[in-house]
């Protein structure tokens, strides 16, 4: 088993374990959406809401080791726990809180990725939200190719992309969304 498939799988069992809501995002959810690329790491999203972060945040710590000094405070200030698995694969589990992760997450799936690697992860229009929201070129690359190879569903897209890149001051970015968005048909 690949060595990032192994340790999504180990920290996706502990937060089953727990009976935490969460998905998969990133580049292994680019593996099942859009054209994969090589990946570094382990993306996941865990709903943990607005001031309960730190009973998730010490529950994760028990049990990985941080990848940064003062990791309790550095996760509440970015809400992003950086951590290793237990086989020294680099994991970032993103605290969210917001409607559209607790919708995310919600409409997140399992996936096969190869046998005995079973993951949920979010959807393609979330995944393509995300990469949008993102910015970056390669996050954009990988939107395009999310845009290409799927049936998106626009308004539901255009409905949560417009309220986070305006919470974010980059509504400009609609622009490109919405160009993916018509190119795909």
């Amino acid at each position: 088993m690949n060595l990032l498939f192994a340790a999504a799988a180990d920290i996706c069992k502990f937060f089953d374990s727990k009976g935490w809501n969460y998905c998969v995002i990133g580049g292994l959810a680019l593996q099942r959406w859009g054209e994969p690329r090589t990946t570094l790491d382990v993306d996941l999203t865990l709903l943990t809401q607005f001031g309960n972060e730190q009973k998730y945040i010490d529950a994760i710590l028990a049990n990985y080791e941080s990848r940064v000094a003062d990791a309790p405070a550095f996760a509440l200030r970015n809400r992003i726990l950086l951590i290793k698995a237990k086989n020294g694969k680099d994991v970032d589990v993103a605290l969210g809180g917001l409607p559209f992760e607790e919708e995310m997450i919600a409409r997140a799936a399992p996936f096969t990725f190869a046998e005995g690697v079973t993951l949920r992860t979010c959807s393609a229009d979330d995944l393509f939200i995300m990469k949008i929201f993102a910015g970056r070129p390669k996050d954009i690359g990988d939107a395009e190719w999310i845009a290409v190879r799927q049936k998106l569903d626009a308004a539901y897209i255009t409905r949560h992309l417009e309220f986070l890149l305006d919470a974010k001051g980059a509504s400009e970015m609609m622009d490109i969304a919405r160009k993916l968005l018509r190119g795909r048909s």
